[in-house]
């Protein structure tokens, strides 16, 4: 239970230090237009990133190496062993509504492969 409370508290406080990237990354957009060219791809591609990046969402970094991951965790008094970080993970990919406020995610390859403790594959 202690290190479910301590694997919460640090991803409320990564949580908020999500929502002040996604702050300056929204400001950093409204000064600038971007033209992409990608042949065959160009609606597929236009309409996924529209989607990624509408007003009030932002893009879930989740691309911590297993060493930066780990030292979050030592950091809280939590063991650096691929559970926990698959633990780590999950708390953060089931946030209630999670959906409304971010637009994609960046993962590292170890969370590729992971899955939540139902089954559900981190991917979907």
């Amino acid at each position: 239970r202690t290190t479910a409370i301590k694997m919460a508290a640090l991803s409320a406080q990564t949580a908020l230090s999500g929502v002040a990237v996604a702050a300056r990354v929204q400001k950093a957009q409204a000064k600038r237009n971007v033209v992409t060219r990608a042949g065959k791809y160009d609606d597929e591609l236009l309409e996924t990133a529209t989607k990624m990046t509408m007003p009030g969402k932002g893009i879930l970094a989740m691309d911590e190496s297993n060493a930066t991951c780990g030292s979050r965790l030592e950091g809280v008094g939590v063991e650096n062993i691929e559970e926990n970080r698959r633990r780590y993970r999950e708390l953060l990919i089931t946030t209630p509504n999670l959906g409304d406020h971010i637009g994609g995610a960046i993962l590292f390859e170890e969370t590729l492969y992971q899955s939540c403790s139902d089954g559900t594959s981190f991917v979907d």
